[in-house]
């Protein structure tokens, strides 16, 4: 840390309670209050360095050798800075710092100790050693806090700005280019961090070498001077994703709710127990900050995104603050996992979890993915899905329906989540966004299984929500033996069931077709090979690994014809025909399936026969 010491005399100054007392020898002839302190002091050191003193003097004086009292309440930096400016006038040792210098500068000019109250006078001394406590990161963060006791004086002398200034500067280029000392801040060594070695610490200070190396140092500062510092660094074009990580780590420090997991009566004992002035203060600190966060889309965590708008739902802030909170979560909602949603209601409500803000959130994030839709051409948009590589990796809005989904499943437990609600939920999201109905039919599962009163056209209503034909086998089956969905729906699952199955025989034939074909070819060119090369040894090696190749395809092909068998024997066992349109093209006879619906309360003890027409005559909704 940077210092300069001024004055060559010894300390001729004691305190004696809230006095500070000159030992020169000479009597005291003037006293000047400071707030509770008082400075019993001699005229002519002061009148010869200070104009306003000399003025005050002159104004106030009875005559010589007569005792002047005087008070200089709105000196700044108080008691703690005149004492140092006394030392300056009886030329005794005292030492400027960081923590002090703004402080003594404020007060220097207050006093108006220039140049012509002597050479070298404070105010010029001052402004050399700010100069150069500027030129220093960790001196430059001391003053910039120092500047907060005496802001206005600060504000008046560019001092702030300057300070701000010269931080932004240093934080938006590398930082082995300016002297970056420690900055003397205590911080807790993680347990990796410390160790013993024989007796011997090898514990070693963390030194950050990466963007974030300013982020601790400047955390300690007022809120709205480090809204200024960050505004600053900004606009000098620093990555939004350093900003935004700088703002979380401010964020994390004076948001204690930040740092705690909101369940139910977490939120209840928050609410109760935090007092008004506290509460307030959290209000507007949460507002700054997130009206710091970089508007750019993917730089800030979705989940520390939601973090914030729980906590400004538990504070009560404005609701153009949680407007904003939700279309940036809106924007990335594809980076959201399902704990993140679960977002606990406040105060007495219908639902556990906020249902509605999660509907307000996915709306924003369809606007999102629309506007994208009709931004992006349609040439530069297939060729964008060719390139993003494998057919398993998931686009942003199927993520999305993934995770409704289990939104949907999580919260359809709660008796008293309405029906509407879960329909406008699922209905959101378009079809073509679940490559499978597996998530879906689960919700809807639990959903009727905890709603178990519901109307037989409620249930089917909510059945409309999905596509049969998109459920996987698992679910399939699965939904075969519910006794809780609608007959429909249960028809329409073993038709579509039926389709696959068929579809999937007549591709094993078409495969064992192409293998014995591939077979004959590879026969006859073995054999014109060997009529050609007459007996060659590299023809006969080519050969022979042909005919191994052919025996392992002829293995492949008994192995279908077994499977072939356990299908026919399994369709035999569901109850369907062997013969249909699709397998047979002779005869215009459509195939029929006979089923026996699944015994229930609700219907008939006696198995009833369904039948169940072609794709093409069924309707499915």
């Amino acid at each position: 840390m940077a210092f300069l010491r001024l004055g060559s005399k010894s300390e001729i100054f004691h305190r004696e309670g809230h006095t500070w007392v000159c030992t020169s020898g000479l009597p005291s002839d003037i006293c000047i209050n400071t707030g509770e302190m008082s400075f019993n002091l001699h005229k002519f050191p002061l009148l010869s360095r200070s104009g306003l003193l000399e003025k005050l003097i002159e104004e106030y004086s009875n005559g010589e050798g007569s005792s002047l009292n005087l008070r200089l309440d709105d000196i700044p930096g108080g008691a703690k800075a005149f004492e140092l400016i006394s030392k300056f006038c009886y030329g005794v040792r005292m030492e400027l710092t960081a923590y002090n210098i703004v402080s003594v500068r404020c007060a220097a000019e207050y006093l108006r100790m220039t140049e012509d109250y002597g050479d070298g006078n404070l105010v010029m001394q001052a402004e050399a050693f700010l100069n150069e406590v500027l030129g220093n990161w960790s001196d430059s963060v001391r003053a910039l806090e120092a500047c907060e006791e005496v802001m206005p004086q600060a504000e008046e002398l560019h001092i702030v700005s300057r300070c701000i200034e010269s931080l932004a500067t240093k934080a938006s280029t590398d930082p082995s280019l300016f002297s970056r000392p420690s900055s003397g801040r205590e911080t807790r060594p993680s347990p990796e961090d410390s160790g013993l070695w024989n007796g011997i610490s090898t514990a070693t200070k963390t030194q950050h070498t990466g963007e974030d190396w300013w982020y601790q140092d400047v955390s300690f500062l007022s809120l709205l001077l480090y809204r200024r510092l960050i505004l600053a660094i900004e606009s000098r074009g620093l990555r939004p994703e350093t900003i935004a990580a700088s703002v979380v780590h401010y964020a994390r420090r004076y948001l204690p709710l930040m740092n705690r997991q909101s369940s139910f009566d977490d939120v209840n004992s928050t609410v109760t127990n935090m007092p008004n002035t506290c509460e307030a203060d959290q209000r507007a600190l949460l507002e700054e900050i997130v009206g710091l966060l970089p508007n750019k889309k993917g730089v800030t965590s979705t989940k520390f995104l939601i973090r914030l708008l729980r906590i400004a739902m538990v504070l009560h802030t404005s609701p153009s603050c949680r407007e904003n909170l939700e279309m940036r979560v809106g924007a990335q909602l594809d980076q959201a996992s399902l704990v993140d949603l679960l977002i606990p209601n406040m105060g007495y409500s219908e639902t556990l979890y906020n249902v509605d803000c999660v509907q307000r959130i996915l709306d924003h994030f369809m606007l999102v993915q629309q506007a994208a839709a009709l931004a992006t051409p349609p040439g530069i948009a297939e060729e964008g899905q060719i390139m993003k590589g494998s057919p398993d990796s998931l686009t942003p809005i199927t993520m999305v329906a993934n995770l409704i989904d289990g939104f949907l499943a999580e919260v359809a437990s709660d008796v008293t989540f309405k029906l509407p609600k879960f329909e406008a939920l699922a209905a959101t999201i378009p079809d073509y966004a679940r490559p499978v109905d597996d998530g879906l039919y689960h919700a809807i599962d639990v959903y009727m299984k905890t709603h178990h009163w519901i109307a037989d056209g409620e249930r089917e209503q909510l059945c409309r929500l999905m596509n049969c034909q998109k459920l996987s086998l698992e679910a399939s089956t699965h939904a075969a033996q519910n006794e809780r969905l609608p007959l429909r729906v249960i028809v329409q699952v073993l038709f579509f069931e039926q389709l696959r199955l068929r579809t999937s025989i007549s591709g094993w034939f078409f495969v064992s077709d192409n293998l014995e074909n591939s077979q004959n070819q590879i026969n006859s060119a073995a054999a014109q090979q060997q009529r050609d090369n007459g007996g060659d040894d590299d023809v006969k090696q080519r050969v022979s690994e042909l005919e191994k190749d052919c025996s392992s395809m002829k293995e492949e092909i008994q192995k279908l014809m077994k499977t072939k068998r356990s299908w026919r024997n399994f369709t035999r066992r569901l109850g369907f025909n062997r013969k249909s349109n699709s397998c047979c093209p002779k005869g215009p006879k459509a195939s029929k399936l006979r089923a026996v619906a699944p015994s229930s309360g609700n219907r008939q003890q006696n198995s009833e026969k369904i039948e169940v027409v072609p794709p093409e005559t069924l309707k499915v909704n």
